[in-house]
């Protein structure tokens, strides 16, 4: 009897990760301008390296400020084309699912084209920032439809016969300018409600991390979006100070540092264009000693490891009751030592490289800050012994942290927990306050009556009860105090992206 034929197997990610980089070295990769790649202006070109080997896979046009007037030329034009202006709701909404069919379709190799340049394990990126994007895109795909205005009932002085209705317009041109630590994933978040509102949008990706912001770009004009709606900047700071400031700019979306978002209401002053931001964070994780230890320990390692801590939401101050501390730090310990530090690309490896030496060094200089500040290394504290190469910071605790030290106090961005005792519940809530950040809070307890307590007292916009980092498109996400303006997702989302007009009209 003859065997069946088996079905062929799928090159693996180092081999999809080798096809790519031949593929991408012989030429500079070009900005995006109406629906064309192109050299920058002057010429000029940057290297993009791998995290996890500090090789560089390709060279990425340098744009400055001449492109960005280009690019915003592009779409002006675009916003008032008919093929995109007077494109129905529907018609709209087809070619943003017809976006994520296309990302679907390229899934694994976009998986690890952010694995190589952003350090993340390709599984990884697979599941959350291909996966999520995919999601995105159709979540916003079917707002379309659904987003408008209302008739309102109003009351003129005249006694007049009055109908008063309002209607949602695009804001306009849109400069989005998104980090290096989740650069698909962010990327989507701001193009597909900018787009389902009608705007036409500049992308200016980080520029340690342009690539699949190019490709997104490629595919958007494979589905079907007109040229010059959607157009990619690759560059440095310069290039996005420019967008800011460009007068022909309506609005900038921002995610990345308090400081560099504090820099961009300044530099948007000029035509008092819209600005929404989602900055830095600092997120406490509050453990009572009634909390499933287990559970606790598992999701606050994951909160703070995950993606190598390079995460606005990272749960990087970890609160936890007198009674239960120590095991709880032992457990969370245990928890980090079954991590796979490697090159995301190898099976089974779920902690990969910080995105740059740069990086590297902070989280070097924050754990020695630390550690002059009083605070013991528990585990970790620097490079893994077996990883000599790339940019590898190792899962680190440091115990006996106090609330005024830095590490406490100031965002690191990286595989770093601050751990504190606590024992008296309103000094709790007034050191979990006690931040000029507001992002996101996670707390622990069987009781929920104090889990719903503390979840009113804590000041942040995500708040969540034993669980941490999950977001989803249907549900507002963003920060208080310096942690930004604005909420992404969700309405809230369509809503930054639009204009509001009223429109009266005498009947009588």
């Amino acid at each position: 009897m003859s065997s069946q034929p088996t079905a062929p197997i799928a090159e693996t990610a180092r081999q999809t990760a080798d096809r790519l980089a031949a593929a991408l070295a012989p030429a500079p990769r070009g900005l995006i301008i109406d629906g064309r790649a192109v050299p920058a202006l002057s010429g000029k070109t940057f290297a993009t390296e791998n995290p996890a080997t500090g090789e560089t896979i390709c060279q990425v046009a340098e744009g400055g400020a001449a492109d960005v007037d280009v690019a915003v030329a592009a779409a002006r034009r675009a916003l008032v084309n008919p093929a995109w202006a007077a494109m129905s709701a529907y018609d709209r909404g087809q070619l943003l699912y017809r976006l994520a069919d296309l990302i679907e379709r390229e899934a694994d190799e976009l998986a690890v084209l952010e694995c190589i340049d952003n350090g993340k394990p390709a599984s990884l990126t697979r599941w959350v920032e291909i996966e999520g994007s995919i999601k995105t895109f159709r979540y916003f795909a079917g707002w379309t439809t659904k987003f408008g205005g209302e008739t309102l009932p109003v009351s003129p002085r005249s006694g007049a016969r009055i109908l008063n209705y309002t209607t949602r317009e695009p804001v306009g041109v849109c400069g989005l300018i998104v980090p290096w630590n989740y650069p698909m994933s962010m990327a989507a978040w701001k193009v597909a409600p900018a787009l389902a509102a009608g705007c036409t949008v500049i992308l200016k990706p980080a520029e340690q991390t342009p690539l699949t912001a190019l490709r997104l770009a490629e595919l958007a004009l494979e589905a079907g979006i007109p040229a010059g709606v959607f157009n990619v900047i690759t560059g440095f700071g310069e290039a996005g100070a420019a967008l800011v400031a460009h007068p022909g700019v309506d609005k900038v979306a921002f995610t990345g540092s308090t400081e560099v978002g504090k820099a961009i209401v300044r530099g948007a002053t000029g035509n008092l264009k819209k600005v929404s931001l989602e900055l830095g964070g600092k997120s406490p994780q509050i453990v009572l000693p009634d909390a499933d230890l287990g559970a606790a320990a598992a999701s606050i390692a994951a909160g703070i490891f995950f993606n190598q801590g390079q995460t606005c939401t990272a749960g990087s101050r970890l609160y936890a009751h007198a009674a239960i501390h120590d095991e709880l730090l032992d457990r969370v310990a245990a928890e980090a030592a079954k991590l796979t530090i490697g090159n995301g690309l190898d099976a089974g490896v779920n902690f990969g490289p910080l995105v740059s030496q740069e990086q590297w060094d902070r989280v070097a200089s924050y754990v020695e800050i630390g550690q002059a500040e009083g605070a013991e290394v528990m585990i970790g504290g620097g490079r893994p012994a077996a990883h000599g190469e790339g940019f590898f910071f190792e899962p680190t605790i440091l115990r006996g942290a106090g609330r005024d030290m830095r590490v406490v106090r100031e965002e690191i961005f990286g595989p770093v927990l601050s751990a504190l005792s606590w024992s008296d519940a309103d000094d709790l809530v007034a050191q979990a306050n006690d931040s000029d950040f507001g992002l996101s809070a996670g707390i622990w307890t069987n009781d929920i009556r104090q889990g719903h307590r503390l979840a009113a007292a804590v000041k942040a916009g995500t708040v969540w009860v034993n669980c941490f980092n999950m977001v989803d498109n249907a549900t507002p996400f963003g920060g208080f105090k310096q942690s930004g303006w604005g909420r992404e997702h969700g309405r809230q989302a369509m809503e930054l992206y639009s204009e509001t007009k009223s429109v009266w009209v005498n009947l009588s």
